[in-house]
């Protein structure tokens, strides 16, 4: 299992914006495409005007298929030519879970984004 932790550096204010945004567009393709969300969050303390999303994969191979795939969504690629004026900078990371952290284990009640809770 590994997590991917994306960073993105928004314009001063655009914290609003860019999560409408998502929510009534990203939120949905991402989901369909990617699979287990861990989380999703702005800062508010620290450096601010941030989104942190974070999806884990049981490899970098799915990791690599699945991001691939939705680079190649025509949906995804409409609604990034809306979000992308909003963003500053990014920066990836890729996060391996400690043994004894819940995410070690390949469990899918972990996802954050489920819609049947």
């Amino acid at each position: 299992m590994i997590v991917e932790q994306r960073t993105y550096s928004l314009k001063i204010g655009a914290v609003p914006e860019y999560l409408k945004l998502y929510e009534a567009e990203g939120l949905s393709i991402q989901r369909a495409i990617l699979g287990r969300m861990v989380g999703y969050f702005s800062t508010e303390i620290g450096a601010l005007n941030q989104i942190i999303h974070m999806w884990a994969y049981t490899s970098m191979e799915e990791r690599t298929q699945r991001r691939a795939t939705l680079a190649a969504d025509e949906g995804w690629k409409a609604y990034v030519q809306k979000v992308r004026p909003l963003q500053i900078s990014q920066e990836n990371k890729i996060l391996l879970p400690a043994p004894f952290s819940p995410w070690a284990q390949n469990d899918p009640t972990l996802d954050m984004a489920l819609t049947d809770r």
